[in-house]
């Protein structure tokens, strides 16, 4: 099954580069994945739900927490699984007609979508609430992304923005509560969890808490209005997430949980009173719609609604016809989504009352709705007749199978008034694509190829099929219904029941849902007065209000504590340092025991950066201030040496290398002295807080130091490096393999941090971090020849240095090469992924400070994004790729390979995870370059040519001026 997971996301991760060689047929070729996993998955579940017992894959990720990759195919889940990969297939398929040639959007669409698909999948195949809480908000992040696919409309960023909030709210509560179940039922794996059947007033509460979560996914009252707003999204959108997949994840965590705690106190109430409220205020808007796709969006509030009241019920017969529905749901509303989309790219409207003749034009397409509505009407022969039957009998049997009485008459009630809504808004549908209005002029609508409609008429078909294939489908999905104690009847489906109550009321509802429509204008009138005259509370107001209230709190919080002074922030936060973990320090003093110094580099390497911090304060110019705080750093590194510890003395080197000449790039831009201000209350209250944090600081170290009481873990790493790491490199086989967790969510930090602090710094110089070559200036000769670098300022500019650029062009390369061999060596020698990105970060900074920003773009012509990006991925695919060979996430491997002449070559596949932290360094460096080096570059130039003497400050040039360094 990880597999198929990997299948989907390699798919999306290629998806850019298909679809800018073969343009929208790149959708046929990701379709085929989702079509591989509904292969591989049908012989799986028919074998499951014939009494096979489930298909299991485990494997260990993060045993100590839980945290495994637990996968299983149940009658439950892998029915689901099939309709996930089934309609998503169709789906991307039918995208390849649905989107127009050129559009140049569609390269990220693809891979989302096909990303979406892959979660979708992983959620309804978990068997971890961990891993099923990450793909719960893969599908809601990546539905964010699909919504808003077109950012440029308001409408879209704003039903993006409310089905994210709305659904990563229900998320975490469902997080909660999950944990809850998995903690009193002692273990994190759900078919655990169910057969412990856990109780008690914690149960509860974790039951209501993961309740949230289902209902907010599934958009039931009152968080159903971002289903509608959702329907700004592309209509294969509407027709995969809306309908078959995203929507679905709450139903199927109901059914999944249903047969352990239905009887849970406050389950059946919530889940059937918000279900049969929900399935009628939905098929009441639906009425009221002109738009033909929100009316779909309605109804499928609707259809949700009462799907929940099924699965929630908890009986056998209940649990067997939620199930039925939710199949034949996603035939039929996927088919009726994917027409919507046909006719508005053939005519250009939605609006039912311009749609007129649409019959004639298009009777291929008229079967295939009427087929659909009518399986949604729940009209015989066809699927969603039989699933409602069974649904029907299911409530009349409430009474006696739970003894509710006069309860289980009013729950029936309401789903048949439910079910006469949407027969109704089935019919208005039907009528309002195809039927002849008077008044209105006959569409043209415009050609398309056959195989646009491929897709719908698939499920058309397999709608009427399911519908005559009862007897064989009852067993089936009886499988999951078993767990469930026997009922009143044995449920079945079946076209004929004989004369029963179910019939009844199927008639019932078809008899008086058309006339609803035939009556459709006084119909019409009646809801409207009612809603102008009733105030209902509207849910979608009440978000809209808390978010405003929300907004405004946070906008009087920043106004009250962000003042705008770097100083009192900084300020703030050291004496919250000093009070708070200061007083913890102060309570667990002891008897502190101090060793001096074991050798004389040591106790030199303290006094030179004593000494050097004590100059760092009295300085008064900037420069020198930053040049002895370096001295500290090299201080640091040379305590490194004398311990022994080659590696971190390397790395504090480079790193203090790269932050010196970080530092004196921002320098340009203040002033060269520090105030001269005399020293006032308040600059004796920042010395004060000063010394305090110092003192705390040393303090923390001091008790830390001297708390240890077992011995270090670190003690017992030196044999599995070399066993299972193939490393004598301890440090560097910790951070990419015994530690390669925490190294990985290291990275992670670094690219969001690089990114947002360059953001910041692109914005403030109103300039774009992407490389951009440099024109010929003046002075500048056109061609290589007598140049030393690609990109040489001209001969009359001052901070030329013709000696730099000669070093430059004879050591860049040796460089380069050398931070290569550093990534490579790390595992046996010092060096490692870090360490080599830092020196090519050095190497760029050389060429940026030999030749300006435009030399730093010929020497890495590349965005510092997609270098961060690219670094992440080799990353985290480095980890992964050892999944599909048996083994764990991040396990290593050793390779012995004998080449020729040079002998053998010893490979650890932990190297690939070393190049990817070497390309994240690489971005860093980049993006520190462009913003602070570039940017600032800029920015000064264009404020001299402006002659503002404000953005001239006394050191303007890059630190070589004059031919001098």
């Amino acid at each position: 099954m990880t597999a198929l997971l990997t299948l989907h996301f390699l798919a999306a991760a290629g998806a850019p580069v298909l679809v800018r060689g073969i343009g929208r047929r790149a959708f046929l070729v990701l379709a085929l994945a989702p079509a591989i996993s509904f292969a591989w998955l049908l012989p799986h579940v028919l074998r499951i739900t014939d009494g096979a017992p489930p298909h299991e894959q485990r494997i260990a990720w993060i045993p100590t927490i839980g945290l495994d990759l637990d996968f299983v195919i149940t009658p439950l889940s892998g029915v689901l699984a099939l309709v996930v990969t089934g309609v998503g297939a169709l789906v991307l398929v039918y995208c390849t007609w649905y989107f127009r040639p050129g559009d140049t959007e569609i390269w990220r669409f693809s891979g989302v979508l096909t990303a979406f698909a892959g979660s979708m999948l992983g959620l309804v195949l978990s068997d971890n609430v961990y891993v099923l809480y990450i793909f719960w908000e893969l599908t809601t992040v990546l539905s964010f992304l699909l919504i808003g696919h077109n950012p440029e409309r308001r409408a879209n960023r704003r039903a993006a923005v409310n089905a994210l909030l709305v659904t990563t709210f229900g998320g975490l509560a469902m997080l909660v509560g999950l944990v809850m179940l998995a903690d009193e039922a002692g273990s994190p794996r759900l078919q655990e969890i169910v057969a412990a059947r856990p109780s008690g007033t914690t149960v509860t509460v974790a039951v209501m808490l993961v309740l949230v979560g289902a209902i907010s996914k599934s958009a039931l009252a009152p968080f159903h209005f971002w289903l509608p707003g959702a329907m700004a999204a592309p209509t294969p959108v509407s027709a995969y997430l809306h309908a078959a997949a995203m929507v679905k994840a709450g139903i199927f965590l109901v059914a999944l949980l249903a047969p352990a705690f239905a009887d849970v106190p406050g389950w059946r109430p919530t889940l059937i009173v918000l279900g049969i409220v929900t399935m009628i205020l939905g098929g009441l808007r639906a009425l009221r719609q002109y738009d033909v796709k929100l009316l779909l969006a309605y109804g499928t509030v609707s259809q949700l609604g009462f799907l929940i009241a099924m699965v929630g019920a908890g009986t056998r017969s209940a649990a067997f016809a939620g199930l039925a529905l939710v199949c034949a749901h996603g035939l039929f509303k996927s088919t009726l989504f994917l027409v919507v989309g046909i006719v508005d790219r053939s005519v250009g409207t939605r609006d039912l009352r311009e749609l007129s003749g649409m019959r004639q034009a298009r009777p291929v397409l008229f079967v295939v709705t009427v087929v659909a509505t009518g399986s949604m009407a729940g009209l015989p022969p066809l699927f969603g007749f039989t699933a409602k039957e069974s649904g029907f009998a299911a409530f009349a049997d409430l009474g006696d199978d739970l003894g509710w009485g006069g309860w289980s008459v009013l729950a029936l009630a309401g789903i048949v008034v439910g079910s006469i809504l949407t027969v109704a808004y089935s019919a208005r549908f039907v009528w309002g694509i195809f039927a002849v209005k008077p008044g209105a002029p006959i569409c043209s609508p415009k050609d398309f190829s056959p195989a646009f409609q491929a897709s719908p008429v698939v499920l058309a078909v397999l709608t009427v099929v399911a519908g005559l294939a009862g007897p064989w489908l009852t067993p089936r999905l009886m499988s999951y219904a078993e767990a469930m104690p026997p009922g009143a009847h044995e449920a079945e489906l079946t076209l004929w029941h004989g004369f029963s109550l179910a019939l009844g009321l199927s008639v019932l509802c078809v008899v008086v849902g058309l006339a609803l429509f035939w009556w459709r204008k006084p119909v019409a009138a009646f809801q409207h007065g009612v809603a102008d005259r009733v105030r209902v509370p509207d849910a979608e107001r009440a978000y809209y209000w808390i978010m405003r209230g929300v907004d405004r709190l946070s906008v009087e919080v920043t106004g009250l504590t962000q003042r705008g002074s770097l100083p009192i922030y900084l300020g703030v936060i050291l004496v919250v340092l000093i009070l708070v973990p200061g007083t913890a320090l102060v309570r667990a003093w002891g008897d502190i025991a101090v060793r001096g110094s074991d050798s004389r580099i040591q106790l030199a390497a303290a006094v030179l950066m004593g000494g050097a911090a004590i100059l760092t304060v009295r300085s008064r110019r900037r420069l020198r201030a930053v040049l002895l705080v370096g001295i500290t750093g090299y201080g640091t590194a040379l305590l490194f040496v004398a311990h022994g510890a080659p590696d971190l003395a390397l790395t504090q080197i480079l790193v203090e290398t790269f932050l010196l000449v970080t530092f004196v790039l921002v320098l340009r831009r203040l002033p060269p002295f520090f105030s001269d201000r005399p020293f006032n209350v308040a600059r004796w209250v920042r010395v004060g807080i000063g010394v305090a944090t110092g003192t705390v600081v040393a303090g923390f170290a001091l008790v830390a130091a001297n708390a240890r009481t077992a011995n270090p873990i670190s003690d017992k790493f030196a044999e599995p490096a070399v066993e299972y790491g193939g490393g004598d490199n301890i440090v560097n086989v910790t951070l990419v393999d015994i530690r390669a967790w925490d190294t990985l969510g290291e990275l992670s930090v670094l690219v969001v941090a690089a990114t947002g602090v360059a953001s910041l710094i692109f914005l403030i110089t109103d300039r774009s971090g992407r490389p951009r070559r440099a024109e010929p200036t003046e002075g500048t000769a056109p061609s290589a020849n007598g140049r030393w670098l690609r990109s040489t300022r001209p001969a009359t500019d001052a901070r030329r240095s013709v000696v730099f650029e000669v070093v430059t062009r004879l050591i860049f390369h040796t460089v380069m090469i050398f931070s290569i061999y550093l990534m490579l060596v790390g595992h046996n020698l010092p060096g490692g992924g870090f360490a080599g990105g830092l020196v090519a970060g050095l190497a760029l900074m050389i060429r940026y400070l030999a030749g300006g920003r435009a030399e730093l773009d010929e020497a890495a012509p590349i965005d510092a994004g997609v270098v961060l990006g690219i670094g992440l991925a080799v990353a985290a695919l480095s980890g992964l790729i050892p999944t599909l060979l048996g083994g764990g996430v991040l396990q290593s491997a050793i390779v012995d390979v004998h080449i020729p002449v040079l002998g053998t070559l010893h490979l650890v596949t932990s190297v690939f995870f070393d190049i990817g932290v070497y390309l994240v360094v690489i971005g860093l460096a980049l993006d520190v370059l462009r913003s602070l080096g570039g940017g600032i570059d800029q920015q000064i130039e264009d404020g001299a040519e402006g002659g503002d003497p404000s953005s001239t400050p006394a050191q303007t040039h890059p630190v070589v001026e004059g031919g001098r360094a």
